[in-house]
């Protein structure tokens, strides 16, 4: 081909043409450099039928400046990036960036310069040297990379450099992983555990587009079943792509994954070091990252010979990024499970209501697992009414679960009690003037976190110092916290079991995979007592001593204008529920509520899941809500209220009228301002046969909006905020 059309990783400038050199060979999906003006600009080479552009004569055409050092994009991955573009209402250019999501890996091999520990201890030491040295134990990194992690400068660990404290190690940029071995420790499966793996090994030999869901009760196994899938893939020489929703599942993830296969997989999620990433991304394109075990962006690696694809804990709503392109991750999994024409699993045991209607229409095809492994069994559920047994004056525990976590307490087992509220309490406010404490930035208030000093935005991640006294009187002592955060609950469990060994599990004290790691082994060695956390501990540990779970309010996923508030309240109760009695002892569930009427929490006590979801499934469909309806959320923000008010009102004039959908709005926002930008928005009810994307292209398409005015589309929203 002596002229091809890129796609470029700017949004604004479409499809562009160029000529290719002389003795440069391209195909579709090359990533090359071009020339845009006096800059440089990477782009994709794309079939030019497939991006329509407008066609520039021979003549006009710049040369391209040279291809880059990786594989080209393959047919399967460039399919995908077309149908999540369309589906969502994004860009092509904005998805992409997302398969060249590491640019350093773009370029070519070779090695790079990293540093470690000697053991030895400078001439001098200041206290920069000394938190360096302490905090880069066991770490191996680039100068930039062990300073962020050490939060020092560069300029320290440099004078470490110079007194022979760090000592340079070359290391190869691109060297393959170790290769996971699928028969280095093959488990003891049960009858119904080896019934599902032997179907997802011969859908791995089959190579065919097959998803599957995978609905097995807490401790069923459901790991072991799909593990032997991923081995079967081994064997075939094929790649893996399993998706967690949490980084915070890694690292206890890693250690079943090596206990099955010998060694660790490949880790993709946005913590990672510049030059893991970097590793990672060319050893997925070249074949010798077999395994990667990743967050959401993982999807978009370009894998060589990808052969399985697992979805852990497919009903999280994580998986649905709700910023840049609003895409759901397990429905985009499915969709590359089939441009792949391979299997797909989904693992969970609270599907969510979309996964088992597709079950049921016959789309996936469902393997149930309904009894836990090794003759355990799932929990007592007890509901505590707090209008007939409420806590005392200024606590939150209601007495039966006091008595219930002293009783494991005096006999050595573990207690979590579950409140999904970080922080020390949600508002703060003066009790001499009233006044409250709100983030200058979002229509949202402060939450206290005791343990840090600080008041912090949950929204946008402004915080303050906690103030002695109230900035609007001046008044000091008089700030009064309001209503419990899972911190509160600590210090309630401290009050009350002063001996008890007390964790706080939320996404502020577990703030990295090596925390993580460290709370989990703690865990299980039984040097804690109580845990006190939020939705992070709902799914994934296994702590064979843990025999009570305390749900301290169960109503609190209730609240607000979430439209699937119901469904995802019962997931979280019944994951975290699920942690209780997972080995040998029998385990105990108390769900403190004063609503035990509601449907949720009847539904949780008589462990009638399909009750709920039958329940759940008439009050959609007599909706039009999903899975037999679809919704969509037009977003308009801007840092102007009357700007955005104008914006929206615009776009709701302009609404078309169609009788297979309904616009409701504009009206402001729940969260009517976040990250100093005032909001409004759109909601879309639309059949299942309605054309959305199109009538929403074909709606905003021709309307202008001030620079300052941004529009976004979100398709099948989880955030209603």
């Amino acid at each position: 081909m002596n002229r091809v059309r890129l796609l470029v990783m700017n949004a604004a400038l479409g499809p562009l043409d160029y000529r290719v050199p002389d003795g440069m060979s391209l195909e579709p999906g090359s990533v090359v450099v071009a020339p845009l003006g006096p800059r440089q600009v990477t782009g994709i080479v794309w079939e030019s039928e497939r991006l329509p552009g407008t066609e520039v004569p021979d003549a006009r055409l710049r040369p391209l400046l040279g291809a880059l050092p990786v594989p080209p994009l393959r047919a399967p991955l460039r399919r995908l990036i077309e149908w999540t573009a369309d589906y969502y209402i994004a860009s092509m250019a904005s998805v992409a960036r997302m398969a060249l999501s590491s640019s350093a890996a773009l370029r070519g091999g070779g090695t790079i310069t990293e540093y470690r520990l000697t053991g030895a201890l400078p001439p001098r030491m200041t206290p920069q040297r000394d938190a360096a040295l302490s905090a880069l134990e066991g770490e191996q990194g680039t100068i930039r990379e062990l300073a962020d992690l050490a939060g020092v400068s560069e300029a320290v660990l440099r004078g470490l450099v110079n007194a022979d404290c760090l000592e340079a190690v070359e290391v190869a940029i691109d060297r393959p992983f170790p290769a996971p071995r699928p028969d280095h420790a093959p488990p003891d499966l049960s009858p119904g555990q080896q019934e599902a793996a032997d179907r997802f090994v011969d859908a791995v030999k089959a190579r065919k587009f097959a998803p599957m869901l995978l609905d097995g009760v807490t401790g069923s196994g459901k790991t072991e079943t799909y593990f032997e899938g991923v081995a079967e893939a081994l064997r075939l020489g094929r790649q893996v792509l399993v998706l967690l929703p949490e980084i915070a599942l890694t690292q206890n993830f890693l250690k079943r994954f090596e206990a099955r296969f010998g060694v660790a997989p490949t880790v993709w999620h946005s913590a990672q070091k510049q030059s893991d990433r970097r590793r990672a991304w060319r050893q997925v394109s070249e074949g010798g990252a077999s395994v990667v075990v990743g967050a959401r962006s993982a999807l978009f690696l370009p894998f060589r010979d990808l052969g399985l694809i697992v979805v852990d804990e497919a009903h999280e709503i994580s998986f649905k990024q709700d910023d840049g392109v609003r895409y759901n991750a397990r429905d985009v999994a499915v969709m590359r499970a089939r441009f792949e024409r391979i299997p797909a699993i989904l693992a969970s045991a609270t599907p969510a209501l979309e996964s088992l209607q597709m079950a049921e229409a016959g789309v996936y095809e469902k393997i149930d697992l309904p009894a836990r492994f090794g003759g355990a069994v799932l929990p007592d559920i007890r509901i505590l009414d707090l209008r007939e047994e409420s806590p005392p004056r200024g606590r939150w525990l209601a007495p039966s679960l006091v008595k219930a976590m002293e009783e494991r307490l005096e006999r050595g087992e573990q207690s979590l009690l579950f409140l999904n509220r970080r922080g020390y309490a949600p508002l703060t406010l003066c009790r001499q003037c009233g006044y409250r404490f709100q983030c200058p930035n979002c229509s949202a208030w402060l939450v206290e976190h005791r343990l840090t000093r600080r008041l912090a935005c949950h929204h946008c991640g402004h915080q303050v110092t906690s103030p002695e006294a109230c900035p609007e009187c001046g008044e000091k002592d008089c700030l009064a916290a309001c209503g419990p955060g899972v911190e509160r609950i600590a210090d309630e469990v401290a009050e009350i079991f002063p001996d008890a060994r007390t964790a706080v599990v939320t996404s502020d004290t577990l703030s990295s995979p090596d925390k993580i790691g460290e709370f989990v082994d703690a865990a299980q060695a039984g040097e804690i007592d109580v845990i006190v956390g939020t939705q992070l501990v709902t799914k994934g540990y296994h702590f064979p001593e843990l025999t009570l779970v305390g749900v301290v309010d169960a109503d609190l996923g209730l609240e607000g204008g979430d439209l699937r508030a119901a469904e995802r309240s019962y997931q979280q109760i019944a994951q975290v529920a699920g942690r209780a009695g997972r080995a040998a002892k029998p385990g105990e569930v108390l769900i403190q509520t004063r609503h035990p009427e509601a449907p949720v929490i009847a539904a949780l006590a008589a462990y009638d899941r399909d009750a709920f979801y039958e329940a759940e499934s008439d009050a959609r469909r007599n909706a039009g809500a999903p899975p037999f309806g679809r919704w969509a959320a037009i977003i308009v923000s801007s840092e102007d209220e009357a700007e955005a008010a104008e914006a929206a009102r615009k776009i709701g004039g302009s609404a078309p009228r169609l009788d297979d959908i309904a616009v409701y709005g504009p009206a402001p926002a729940p969260l009517s301002m976040l990250r100093g930008r005032y909001r409004y928005r759109l909601l879309i009810n639309a059949r299942r046969s309605a054309a959305l994307q199109q009538t929403i292209r074909e709606w905003l398409g021709p309307l202008d909006h001030p620079q300052g005015v941004r529009v976004g589309v979100d398709i099948d929203p989880y955030s209603f905020v």
